[in-house]
């Protein structure tokens, strides 16, 4: 998931998103593969900023483009089908195949040393979608409106067996040579049955080399805070069950890079870390090889980021010497104080030591401290509270102690004249 035009805090990820885009392009360059995949999310929002339209083009231009490997790139949740589709028609015949709306999930066609492996991109879609689209009245849920993108695949590999041979949907670099015409015995035998369990008989076949590309929150993953929500209640959710046919599943939507246990069903997770919950993620690229009998091979490839996202947690004293053996001070940062009593002006000051510094956390024990001290029963609601009640506040949060009587009388004797002379001014 590459969620270019990303924002982090108010910080705009573009330079950082480049950065490991170089170093992708790198690997690419390196692993000379069949093809690359992106499994949706390419944007973070569905009407991507200026820049980060150019940063895809520009990426996949020198991967399609200048090193000549294909790319299947499908859309997610965060994704504009129809605009992230924009002109794929054309771009197919350089070899970047983009899978937008639901009803472009033909499968497409790869070939090796040892003949062909059949890719089946599942865009991202919301059920009413599927339901309108592909004319499914049942799809009422995620995991629905998968079996029928599954089904839907099915049915368009089997009207590509009638095509003529060199005109099929093909992805080899060899452009359309070797379609699924070539192989008419196979391509029936694959996909003689138009639902999910069609694939299953392709497990037994000697044309098993099926490889699913989706967008979705499989059951089991592990999820991170960065990541939206794709409905309420669970209704989001699709039963790995879907895609345990397909001898590998490449999966986009989690941030974390996670094989599902005792599956060939993966995330290869985000292209940077998007939330302080990520912390502890290695990102990286998922490198997969797939042999004669379609068995994967995985392994992941790390990227090293512009700046880290890191999590510090220590009393304010500590945190400003700043960091420690291989630890960059430009890294995005997240600050766990815990002091007891309250720092004045921490944020400016810790930004001196880490200029990223993103938020600053009280720990627990800050926050007993408070609650021990009476603090805590003395703060407002701030929307609501008059200057009088924020000022009481916010002393007692910086002294460490409340606003004794003489003090606060003292204080709205100022705050009277100061709105006296406002009223005055304005008369």
């Amino acid at each position: 998931d590459w969620h270019l035009g990303r924002i982090f805090y108010n910080v705009r990820l573009t330079d950082d998103q480049a950065y490991v885009l170089d170093q992708f392009v790198d690997l690419v360059r390196d692993e000379s593969p069949d093809l690359v995949v992106i499994a949706g999310d390419v944007y973070d929002r569905s009407a991507p900023p200026i820049e980060a339209v150019q940063l895809l083009d520009e990426t996949l231009s020198r991967i399609v483009l200048g090193l000549e490997i294909p790319v299947i790139m499908i859309a997610g949740n965060h994704d504009s089908p129809e605009r992230l589709s924009f002109g794929s028609s054309l771009m197919q015949a350089q070899g970047l195949h983009i899978i937008g709306p639901p009803d472009s999930c033909a499968p497409l066609e790869m070939r090796d040393q040892h003949g062909p492996v059949w890719f089946v991109p599942i865009p991202y879609a919301e059920p009413v979608i599927v339901r309108e689209t592909l004319a499914v009245p049942d799809a009422r849920d995620h995991n629905a409106a998968m079996e029928a993108q599954l089904a839907a695949a099915a049915v368009a590999a089997t009207e590509l067996v009638s095509m003529e041979p060199g005109v099929s949907n093909s992805a080899s670099r060899e452009g359309a040579a070797g379609s699924w015409a070539g192989d008419e015995m196979a391509a029936t035998e694959l996909f003689d049955q138009p639902s999910a369990g069609g694939w299953a008989r392709t497990s037994v076949s000697g044309y098993g080399r099926t490889v699913a590309i989706a967008h979705a929150f499989v059951s089991g993953g592990t999820v991170s805070e960065s990541e939206r929500s794709l409905s309420v209640g669970g209704a989001g959710m699709i039963d790995i069950s879907h895609f345990l046919p397909f001898k590998y599943t490449a999966l986009g939507h989690l941030h974390r890079p996670q094989t599902m246990p005792g599956t060939a069903v993966r995330y290869s997770g985000s292209l940077l870390k998007y939330s302080f919950d990520e912390a502890e993620h290695v990102k990286s690229v998922t490198v997969v090889e797939i042999d004669a009998e379609g068995m994967p091979s995985v392994r992941a490839v790390p990227l090293t980021p512009r700046h880290d996202v890191r999590k510090i947690k220590g009393r304010f004293e500590e945190v400003m010497r700043g960091p420690g053996p291989g630890e960059s001070r430009e890294d995005y940062i997240s600050i766990c104080l815990t002091d007891r009593e309250a720092i004045w002006d921490a944020m400016n000051r810790l930004r001196s030591v880490y200029p990223n510094v993103m938020e600053i956390v009280p720990s627990e024990d800050a926050m007993a401290g408070a609650a021990e001290s009476g603090l805590a029963a003395a703060r407002v609601d701030h929307r609501k509270a008059t200057d009088l009640e924020l000022f009481r506040d916010f002393y007692a949060q910086v002294a460490g102690e409340k606003l004794s009587d003489r003090e606060e009388a003292a204080f709205a004797a100022i705050l009277q004249r100061v709105q006296g002379e406002k009223e005055a001014a304005v008369t």
